[in-house]
């Protein structure tokens, strides 16, 4: 028997439901110390709620098997302990949530035949998951699929391009400034050896020093 000390104080999450031919189930006193949620195979159809990020001790979430419409809400994202999550084989829609990468602890991923597209995040736990993960998602690309997502090629080509103008501008404005330099001091050194006038040079250095000072 587990021996519960009488003041001890439980969270809920409320208004957690969902809805089952055409009849809304609602858990109402769900307690936020659960750490396994197993609702597959129920005939769940609707969203999946927002409230399930508030499950902070959740380990493990499996809502597969169901015909759960909607986006992957960016809320899991929350749930820190959280090691297996499995959304497989509903009709969910749009795209995952890179919020799902701050889930560190994230061994089990699989969001397999859904409707889901656009990238598929990477880094971190994402990095560990295989082709398995998103079977049946036509329209995702990115790592590990084969298929890559349009913007793959151009944009490393388009950074190096702007790096390569970035560093031709920055060498080129170098030699600008050697070159200035030099025909400045040439000049200068010119006129004090002909002139014989060292002022000459003052006034004239100072000046063209703040011509170059104002650009």
């Amino acid at each position: 028997m587990m021996d519960v000390s009488a003041n001890a104080t439980w969270s809920y999450v409320l208004t957690l439901s969902f809805t089952t031919k055409g009849l809304e189930i609602e858990f109402q006193k769900l307690l936020t110390i659960m750490t396994a949620i197993d609702f597959s195979d129920n005939q769940f159809s609707g969203e999946v709620p927002e409230t399930l990020g508030e499950l902070h001790s959740l380990i493990v979430l499996n809502l597969s098997q169901n015909s759960l419409t909607g986006p992957i809400p960016s809320s899991l994202g929350d749930l820190s302990e959280l090691e297996s999550l499995d959304l497989s084989s509903n009709k969910l829609n749009g795209r995952i949530p890179t919020e799902l990468n701050k889930l560190g602890f994230l061994e089990v991923l699989n969001l397999s035949h859904n409707h889901l597209n656009g990238p598929i995040p990477q880094g971190k736990q994402f990095d560990t998951f295989t082709n398995d993960s998103y079977l049946g998602n036509l329209d995702l690309c990115g790592l590990p699929l084969s298929k890559g997502c349009d913007n793959d090629a151009e944009t490393p080509t388009k950074l190096d391009r702007d790096d390569d103008d970035d560093e031709i501008n920055w060498k080129y404005s170098i030699l600008m400034g050697y070159g200035c330099g030099l025909v400045l001091g040439l000049s200068m050194g010119y006129i004090v050896f002909t002139t014989g006038k060292p002022w000459w040079f003052i006034r004239i250095f100072e000046r063209a020093r703040q011509r170059l000072a104002r650009r």
